[in-house]
């Protein structure tokens, strides 16, 4: 599935990212209700800054690029709403790992 462009640039080292969708149902085919559900921590990389300034005014490049699945923090970030879509935005060093 081709990733879909969004109308919003994220500044500096943050990233925007959209969720995956939660986990309605266990292995056990038990449907559990919204108030059950925990928090997505898994989403797909929508659009990155252009990375982290240094104190000495050098630019740092962004690890992370458009289209990649990421792990990061239960309570991280900003959750936004653009053009109908929830997504969340985060710092880059709030991020956990890349999801190969």
């Amino acid at each position: 599935m081709p990733t879909k462009t969004v109308n919003l640039k994220p500044l500096g080292d943050r990233v925007l990212i959209k969720p995956l969708p939660q986990v309605e149902k266990t292995k056990g085919g038990i449907i559990l209700p919204d108030t059950a559900q925990e928090k997505p921590q898994e989403g797909e990389v929508m659009a990155v800054g252009g990375g982290r300034t240094l104190d000495n005014g050098q630019k740092v490049s962004m690890e992370v690029k458009a289209g990649d699945k990421v792990l990061y923090g239960k309570y991280s970030g900003t959750e936004v709403k653009v053009e109908g879509e929830e997504y969340l935005i985060i710092q880059e060093k709030e991020i956990l790992g890349i999801l190969k």
